[in-house]
Order: structure tokens, then C-alpha cells, then sequence
């Protein structure tokens, strides 16, 4: 890889880094090309996408931000899953690290400066995603209204049922 390269390599990655929500620093040694391609694809699914990086690429990328404890998460064979919603890749991530072991999370980033453990992206997993919260809210938000509705059609179903009852007894 000549200079240009790297300087290109840096660049992306300081993209990757600024425009991502959270970045899941992971291990992927052992890992078949088949598995990591299943792994790339799940991570699609939820908008969120793995990288394999050059350590000291990563730590020029960071360029100190996330200090010693940012430089300390890439060591050996290390690959980054990330996506705009900080809450996906985490939750694809150390699904698929339950599930193989070769495959390990190391920690995170978020927002380029606060260094995560893996305990801590194993909590930001647990977390509602970006959608999730969205229909929450759209529900919590119409349903005042869906009861305003039936409070003030009430009254009017039940004048209609008087009268239907009292227009059956005068019939009889």
C-alpha cells in the first residue's frame, strides 16, 4: 500500500468514525470468508456495515481523539461494524459473537471520544433501536387523540341508543 493509499484509507476512516453513531470494534480471527460474508450481510439488513481495517490506520484516522484507551482496542486482527443508528451494529454484533466464538467484541466507540468496554456495547445492544423508539413515540402520540375521539362519539352513540330503544318500545 503506497502513501496515497493510506492517506486515502485515513481519510474514509475518519468519515467512517465522524459520521457513524457508535463504531463496535470487534476480532475476527478464525473466521471463514462465508461467515464473515453472513455477517456483512445481517449488519446490511439493519443499515449498519463491517470494515476491516489496518490498526495503525485506525489509530491515525482517530488521530488521538479517543486517547491511549481508543488506541488500546486496535490490536490484532480487529474489524469495525458501524452504522448511523448507534444502537444496530452493536445488536447484530454480539448476536453473532454469541453464536460463534471465534468471532469477539472488543469494544466501541461512540462519538469518537467515549471509549466503550464490551460490557458496556453489550448494553448499548440491549437498547430499542432508532425505529423502534420512532413508532413508540407515533403511538404514545395518537393515542390521546384516538380517545378524544371515542369520549365525544359517547355521548352521541348513546342519545342514539335511547332513542332506538324508546322508538321499539313505542313500536311494541
Amino acid at each position: 500500500m503506497d502513501r496515497a493509499q493510506k492517506a486515502e484509507s485515513i481519510e474514509a476512516l475518519k468519515g467512517v468514525f465522524a459520521d457513524s453513531g457508535a463504531v463496535v470494534v470487534t476480532h475476527y480471527l478464525g473466521l471463514t470468508v462465508a461467515e464473515m460474508t453472513d455477517l456483512r450481510g445481517r449488519l446490511r439488513k439493519e443499515g449498519a456495515s463491517l470494515r476491516v481495517v489496518k490498526n495503525r490506520l485506525a489509530q491515525k484516522a482517530l488521530d488521538g481523539v479517543a486517547g491511549e484507551a481508543g488506541d488500546a482496542l486496535f490490536k490484532g486482527p480487529v474489524a469495525i461494524a458501524y452504522g448511523a443508528d448507534p444502537v444496530s451494529a452493536a445488536k447484530v454484533v454480539t448476536q453473532y459473537a454469541k453464536d460463534n466464538e471465534k468471532f469477539s467484541v472488543i469494544g466501541g466507540l461512540l462519538d469518537q471520544t467515549t471509549v466503550l468496554d464490551e460490557s458496556a456495547v453489550k448494553a448499548l445492544a440491549t437498547l430499542p433501536s432508532l425505529d423502534q423508539i420512532r413508532g413508540k413515540i407515533i403511538g404514545l402520540i395518537q393515542a390521546p387523540a384516538t380517545k378524544v375521539a371515542g369520549v365525544l362519539q359517547a355521548p352521541a352513540a348513546q342519545l342514539a341508543r335511547v332513542l332506538s330503544a324508546y322508538a321499539s318500545k313505542d313500536a311494541a
